[in-house]
């Protein structure tokens, strides 16, 4: 098997990329494991932070890189938490970086709106070595409604407040399985699946 390092060191996400990588003939490893601190996430768009993520794991250990960016995407607010979802309350505020603290002000910010359609997003960036000209990019898109009232004990970040209408359940009313079908990141993985079969 050829060892693949993941461009995180989230236990999640390890565990649902080894399982996927793994019938691909990858033994996906975190970075944390070897040594790579967090990279630094500059850009203004996914796909750009996430194969700076992909090519400063695979600089630092020699390795073929995975990494991921994502975030949800609210049109009422131009697109915004966008690349910042993560530290979306501390940027705005100087407020913690926490998830409550994130919906809290998603939540507030649309209190007057009518549209409340937004979509996640998530990039994945798949790196044979550090300065791979052609960068293997999956993309997924997953649309819903930001709610008021957050619903649901599963997920994670914004999925308790972000709907999806044919279902009529938030994200977090999702079972994990019935999530990694449907979600952003399965939709992106698919693609990039589709794409290692040339790699």
């Amino acid at each position: 098997m050829t060892k693949l390092v993941l461009a995180s060191n989230n236990a999640g996400k390890l565990r649902e990329f080894s399982r996927l990588l793994s019938q691909k003939g990858f033994d996906v490893v975190n970075q944390g494991s070897l040594g790579v601190p967090e990279a630094e996430e500059p850009h203004v768009t996914f796909i750009e932070n996430a194969l700076a993520k992909a090519r400063h794991a695979s600089r630092i250990t020699g390795l073929p890189a995975l990494a991921d960016d994502s975030g949800v995407c609210v049109v009422a607010l131009g697109g915004a938490p966008g690349v910042y979802s993560a530290r979306f309350a501390a940027m705005a505020n100087g407020g913690e970086k926490s998830d409550a603290a994130n919906n809290a002000l998603l939540v507030d910010r649309l209190k007057d709106a009518t549209d409340r359609r937004a979509y996640y997003y998530a990039a994945l960036v798949l790196v044979r070595s550090a300065d791979d000209p052609q960068p293997l990019i999956g993309e997924g898109l997953w649309w819903g409604e930001i709610v008021a009232e957050p619903r649901g004990e599963g997920g994670f970040g914004y999925d308790a407040h972000f709907l999806l209408p044919k279902l009529g359940k938030t994200a977090a009313e999702l079972t994990s399985e019935e999530k990694n079908r449907v979600s952003h990141r399965a939709q992106a993985l698919a693609v990039l699946m589709d794409k290692l079969d040339a790699f």
